[in-house]
């Protein structure tokens, strides 16, 4: 019979060595089975996240339709415009619009401001208050109102020996137009007529005016003409003497001799009109040189000078005047190019959060006419992704004009929670 083979003993150092290979065995896998996992989570928790998308728009601006300037439709006029032409175009200071012809019109009352200039030419008056010379009147010049009366000019009262200053001599002769008083000055600063005629011809040949011809001081004369472009230049000599500009500008004026007087020019006053002259003979022969000061939003108000010639009644000349001013003032805008909060983009992440891109602030421009105006936007992208971070800005841009305004975020990016971490790994680590 056969018996169990025998048993072989094991070396006790040899089982202890087996214990602790089994036992290392062991605790690797545990390890590796529990770090796995954990280093997944670590790496979940703080990987990098993808950006945001960020998308923007520039915002659209309504251009205001283009300005139509009212100009009469009948007799002609010229207008020029200082101080504007970065608004309206380079030349707009010499003359800015025209209607009607550039021919030769009789100019009536206007003249008058022909003769003070050229008698303040040989006697010049330092400034607006000098009171110049002192003129005597004679026999001979208190004759010419009876002169004027019959012929139905207007007049103002011119006692034998009185005086006068020239200074109010002239505005005699302006404020109210008398007729009387443009000859006797004329005549007293040159001695005769005709001299003062040949003075006349030699002042406006030097000034360039070489449409305009001057036969006798009043206007009266219907030989008496210019064109709309001389009478242009004429306005800004006159404005440019302060001694005419003074008188031109004043409404009334009550002096002895003469006494109460009002200004022919009743629009003074009126639409910033600050002078200069009115002229009419009747029977659509109603003119008006004038000069204006119009606010329209600029840093300085506007400097207009204009005339218009061959109006059918003063009424009608005043209408016209006051229609084109109002249509110059009319063309500037105050545009609205941007609204507070208003929306230019968004931020949207992979995890769902998202806020807006907004405007800082409510912004407006200054234009004139249907001039273009042009909307550029630059962002970079966000830091913090907070409300309120600044992240670039608008300018607009309009002729000489430009408006810029900082553009933010407004809403707070959230970050993703960890269960969108845990459960996202392909959008992490910044793809």
């Amino acid at each position: 019979m056969f018996g169990a083979p025998p048993r072989r003993s094991v070396d006790p150092e040899v089982r202890r060595r087996r214990r602790r290979i089994g036992l290392l065995v062991t605790a690797i896998v545990v390890v590796l089975l529990l770090a796995v996992p954990g280093g997944y989570v670590w790496w979940a928790l703080t990987a990098e996240l993808p950006s945001p998308v960020v998308e923007t728009g520039r915002p659209s601006v309504t251009v205001p339709a283009a300005a139509t300037l009212t100009l009469p439709s009948s007799g002609a006029s010229a207008i020029a415009v200082a101080g504007a032409d970065e608004y309206l175009g380079a030349g707009a200071s010499g003359i800015w619009a025209t209607s009607g012809t550039d021919e030769q019109r009789p100019i009536a009352s206007i003249a008058k401001l022909i003769t003070a200039l050229v008698i303040l030419d040989r006697h010049p008056l330092a400034d607006a208050s000098d009171p110049g010379p002192t003129i005597t009147f004679s026999k001979a010049d208190h004759d010419l109102y009876d002169q004027y009366y019959v012929r139905g000019a207007t007049i103002a009262a011119m006692p034998t020996g009185s005086s006068m200053s020239l200074h109010d001599a002239l505005a005699t002769m302006l404020i109210p137009s008398a007729s009387n008083y443009a000859e006797a000055v004329s005549t007293w600063a040159f001695g005769s007529q005709g001299a003062f005629r040949g003075a006349a011809q030699r002042w406006l040949a030097a000034n360039g005016l070489n449409g305009t011809t001057i036969v006798e001081p009043t206007g009266l004369d219907a030989r008496n003409v210019s064109t709309p472009s001389d009478l242009i230049a004429l306005g800004k000599l006159a404005a440019a003497n302060p001694t005419i500009a003074s008188i031109a500008a004043t409404s009334s004026l009550t002096l002895p001799g003469p006494g109460p007087m009002a200004n022919t020019n009743g629009l003074l006053g009126s639409n910033g009109i600050t002078g200069l002259k009115t002229g009419n003979l009747g029977d659509g022969t109603y003119n008006l040189l004038f000069t204006a000061s119009v606010p329209v939003g600029t840093a300085e108000p506007l400097s207009v000078t204009g005339v218009l010639l061959g109006g059918l009644t003063r009424a009608n000349v005043d209408r016209d005047t006051m229609a084109l001013i109002d249509s110059i003032r009319a063309g500037f805008h105050e545009v609205t190019v941007a609204e507070r909060d208003q929306q230019v983009g968004t931020i949207t992440t992979p995890w769902g959060a998202s806020a807006q891109i907004v405007i800082a602030d409510y912004a407006t421009i200054h234009t004139w006419s249907d001039t273009p105006i042009v909307v550029e936007m630059t962002t970079t992208t966000p830091r913090t992704f907070e409300d309120g971070e600044e992240v670039g800005s608008i300018t607009w841009t309009a002729g000489p004009n430009t408006v810029t305004v900082p553009v933010e975020v407004a809403g707070t990016i959230a970050p993703p929670t960890d269960e969108w971490r845990l459960t996202h790994p392909q959008q992490l680590g910044g793809e």
